[in-house]
């Protein structure tokens, strides 16, 4: 087991680092056990990627517990269309094993840079909430090292599952999965894409296309920085696997029809100058992206990495947002609550947030996860950077204004939520304390996210 300071600490937005944390790499269960009992005084929080965008996987002067080194595939179950896998293993990495063999993951996330381990202790969504939920729906049982060094089976239905699922690690750290996959015949995607012209229309086709089932991934990119008769317009891009017979007899893909080779483009730069991406350059680039996109196109094949993660084909996009990083705000209003919704695209329009990166989509019933971020109703996401005058304080009121609309933020891309709001926005936070401070007495498990919010 290796182990190093690691100086500075950040997420993925590059905001809130921390200081003088130890990078422990455990290779085997005994391992992690091992460093899980070795922690010290300031705990330990188990970390993969780095992909959460806040501080949900710091601790400062504490233990990181790196997983990446635990990702063995068990199991494959081709006939059930079930895996058992080690926690550390990315997205990426199944897919590679998955998609020749006809199966696809039940849900993903915008990166396939995530780890099953995360996957779960974050309860990632995808574009395909209202049908299939988020990813720890699909989780038949998983493995839990928990405080006092014992590894536990867990199953859904029980509290500790529901814990675990959205947890942000605090429960323990899980060593290894079994979930439910989603059959597909080609490792394409048969894409519709139209404009909308405001924000109502889109939350219309939003609302329509999920009532006629027609698509099980949807999504809606808005130019934030449009308003009067043109405020919210957007881009819809929807999309379904595509089957084998959309594939012509002359196309390449009917050779391989389950391949999979993302492509990758030059990385951003180490240094991006400060206000690189103000709102000058988003203005012209939100206005060149909404003007290129077609009005209505059906059917288009494109392939999975490119529908479901195109920043991925950029190593290291986040720099581009400069040395201050960026925020990545995203909340979720119920049904019922769309004046809110609007009112909240409003103030942020008003305020000229430069956002390349704003994202509507519909989320549908909950899921069980106590500190699961999904309801049904509506999400909005965007990047902020952080040199934006005032930003802090907007964003407090906007949480506010989420909290009084019965919403949330999510936590796995949160490095500043006002405590006093998190009890609003999570009910079941004090059954999650009740049995974490049952599970966890010592308090071994903790991050930078749990001290400050007092989770």
């Amino acid at each position: 087991m290796s182990a190093e300071i690691a100086d500075p600490v950040t997420g993925w937005g590059r905001t809130a680092p921390t200081a003088a944390a130890r990078l422990v790499r455990p290779r085997s269960y005994e391992e992690t056990v091992r460093a899980v009992r070795d922690c010290g005084t300031r705990g330990g929080i188990p970390r993969g990627l780095g992909r959460a965008y806040g501080d949900a996987a710091q601790n400062a002067g504490g233990s990181l517990i790196d997983m990446t080194a635990l990702d063995r595939v068990v199991r494959v179950d081709a006939k059930a269309g079930t895996v058992a896998c080690e926690a550390g293993i990315s997205l990426q990495r199944l897919m590679e094993v998955l998609l020749p063999l006809g199966w696809f993951l039940p849900v993903t996330p915008g990166t396939r840079q995530v780890t099953v381990g995360g996957a779960i202790g974050s309860d990632i969504h995808g574009g395909n909430h209202p049908a299939s939920g988020s990813f720890s729906r699909h989780v038949l049982s998983l493995d839990l090292l928990t405080s006092d060094g014992d590894i536990r089976t867990v199953v859904p239905g029980t509290p500790l599952f529901e814990a675990t699922a959205g947890g942000m690690g605090l429960t323990g750290v899980i060593l290894a999965a079994t979930f439910r996959l989603h059959r597909v015949e080609t490792s394409l995607m048969s894409v519709d894409t139209e404009r909308a012209s405001d924000l109502d229309d889109l939350m219309a086709r939003l609302t329509a296309s999920e009532c006629r089932h027609r698509h099980r991934y949807s999504v809606g990119w808005l130019d934030l920085l449009a308003s009067g008769s043109s405020l919210g317009r957007a881009v819809l891009t929807r999309g379904e696997h595509a089957p084998l017979a959309a594939l012509s007899a002359r196309s390449p893909a009917r050779r391989q029809p389950l391949a999979f080779r993302p492509g990758r483009l030059p990385g951003a730069p180490s240094y991006v100058p400060e206000g690189l991406l103000g709102r000058t350059t988003v203005g012209l680039l939100n206005e060149l992206r909404y003007r290129r996109a077609p009005r209505r196109r059906t059917g288009e094949l494109q392939p999975i990495s490119a529908f479901f993660h195109p920043l991925d084909g950029v190593p290291h996009w986040n720099r581009l947002y400069g040395r201050g990083g960026f925020v990545r705000y995203q909340f979720v209003v119920g049904d019922g609550q769309e004046d809110a919704l609007i009112r909240i695209v409003r103030r942020i329009v008003r305020r000229g947030c430069p956002s390349l990166l704003a994202l509507l989509k519909r989320f549908g019933a909950g899921d069980p996860g106590w500190l699961s971020f999904p309801m049904a109703g509506w999400t909005l996401s965007l990047d902020i950077p952080t040199g934006r005058t005032g930003l802090g304080p907007f964003l407090d009121e906007l949480d506010e204004d989420v909290a009084a609309a019965g919403g949330r933020v999510c936590l796995a891309k949160d490095s500043r939520l006002r405590p006093e709001l998190l009890a609003a926005m999570y009910p079941r936070l004090e059954e999650f304390r009740a049995l974490r401070a049952e599970l966890d007495p010592r308090g071994v498990f903790v991050s930078d996210l749990s001290r400050r919010l007092s989770i």
